[in-house]
């Protein structure tokens, strides 16, 4: 069965307001990119990289850092 977009708009309204905040985004997001879809399981990865981010399993390191970090790496495998 196939939804209207009423009704898709209706269970939208359902969701917490970040979720939707988030669908809103990701549905803008496919706009802007010429209507280009995220691949399937794109969209639970993202959710889970949150999870991760927000729960403190990882932590993030600003672009310097992480360039510093990956030279000295290259660089000790050249040598």
């Amino acid at each position: 069965m196939t939804l209207t977009l009423a009704e898709y708009v209706n269970l939208g309204f359902e969701l917490s307001p970040a979720d939707r905040a988030e669908a809103a985004r990701l549905l803008q997001s496919a706009d802007d990119e010429g209507n280009n879809r995220l691949g399937p399981g794109w969209l639970d990865e993202i959710r889970s990289r949150i999870a991760d981010i927000k729960s403190g399993k990882v932590e993030l390191m600003d672009a310097d850092e992480s360039f510093r970090l990956m030279s000295a790496e290259l660089a000790s495998r050249r040598r």
